[in-house]
């Protein structure tokens, strides 16, 4: 079973939960906004995935669950649990684990090139992906790369997109699971975010136009990239889905 670890509403599992369900793989979704618990780590969950949220990592007296949630990180790591940390889930794994969270010089918000390096290149997480394709990205933070760690990829906005840390801890620092419907509620929803950056990132409707130009090579990636993760964990055999 997949846990995803949810910190509000509108950032869910997306397009991973549609390739979930098409293989066959159970999952369970804990909101930890909507007063979920952070959950135990048990045998049950082959694998566990962190989404993204408007949140800082170190506002832990503002959201008390990301204390208790960093000390499941801890867990996960020290145990070697298959992992994948989105964004803000990429973060949080990369404090747990040691390395330092700050803000990024710029904020990335729509859709940027990301390039592999000669580690991403070689791992199987971004095995038959391209060496530089397009992702779709909405952060101002940016995570450091923990001791014994390894950088994935990065772009000329943020120097830090991937990381890997033993053999199954994975944080990226992009989006594979948005939707179109995801990207327009993010943007209403950060309305606020989006007029105060005018000019800087991408408005909503380039978002939802880069979206449509890009969609199909996007889906493609987002597919080959789980399939990649849940191979990995031991969660997926071969290749069944198809976007």
């Amino acid at each position: 079973m997949v846990l995803f670890i949810q910190h509000i509403d509108i950032e869910g599992p997306g397009t991973i939960a549609d390739f979930l369900e098409d293989n066959a793989i159970p999952y369970v979704v804990v909101d930890l906004s909507q007063g979920d618990k952070v959950p135990k780590l048990e045998k049950d969950f082959h694998s566990v995935v962190c989404l993204g949220g408007p949140m800082n990592v170190y506002e832990e007296e503002k959201y008390r669950f990301l204390k208790e949630e960093d000390f499941l990180l801890k867990r996960i790591a020290d145990e070697g649990v298959p992992f994948l940390g989105i964004c803000l889930g990429a973060q949080l794994i990369a404090k747990a684990t040691g390395a330092r969270v700050i803000k990024n010089p710029e904020k990335e918000i729509g859709w940027y090139k990301i390039v592999l390096n000669e580690n991403g290149l070689k791992d199987d997480l971004f095995k038959d992906l391209p060496e530089v394709f397009k992702v779709f990205q909405w952060h101002g933070d940016t995570f450091g790369i923990p001791h014994g760690g390894k950088r994935l990829a990065f772009s000329e906005l943020c120097q830090n997109q991937a990381l890997k840390y033993g053999r199954n801890i994975c944080g990226i620092q992009f989006h594979v699971e948005v939707t179109k419907e995801m990207i327009a509620r993010w943007a209403d929803v950060y309305k606020n975010e989006l007029d105060s950056l005018e000019g800087l990132v991408s408005d909503r409707q380039k978002m939802l136009d880069d979206y449509a130009a890009l969609e199909k090579d996007y889906m493609r990636q987002a597919e080959q990239f789980y399939v990649n993760f849940f191979t990995t964990a031991g969660l997926l055999k071969k290749k069944f889905f198809s976007f």
